[in-house]
């Protein structure tokens, strides 16, 4: 009878490990909860209006080809969130390298991305892992 009863535990705690990890691997990427590609494309564009709008850090894009940044930065989220996407743009050390990125520019682009982020209704929940995943960035992009 031990037996029997141990048996059905371990069976039971297999059975019950093997959903756990169905629905871990079954969990739709954070790309596919915002949205897909149409949401990811209207974070950036909002975004890159906020940041265009911000006198504080616009200096830092009034050279840069918009197009161009837009694509890449919509391809560099794609990525980063688990998309099906390809980011061909230089590392974020390259990119930012010689700009003079301080700490307070930094913070201005995020308190930009947060009100695209707030304006668009992206669930709290989705905004946390995407600055998780952006957030380690920072040491590659502030330089001073």
């Amino acid at each position: 009878m031990k037996a029997c009863t141990v048996m059905t535990a371990i069976g039971a705690v297999l059975f019950a490990c093997s959903l756990a990890s169905t629905s871990a691997s079954t969990q739709a990427s954070l790309y596919d909860r915002l949205g897909g590609s149409p949401a990811v494309s209207a974070v950036v564009d909002d975004f890159v209006q906020n940041v265009a709008a911000d006198k504080r850090i616009n200096g830092f894009f009034a050279h840069t080809d918009i197009p161009s940044f837009k694509q890449k930065l919509t391809d560099f989220i794609c990525v980063g969130t688990g998309g099906p996407c390809y980011y061909g743009g230089r590392d974020m050390k390259t990119a930012h390298a010689g700009m003079g990125v301080r700490g307070r520019d930094f913070n201005a682009l995020v308190q930009d991305l947060g009100r695209t982020l707030k304006k668009l209704k992206v669930p709290h929940r989705e905004q946390m892992e995407l600055v998780a995943i952006l957030a380690p960035m920072k040491k590659d992009i502030v330089t001073r």
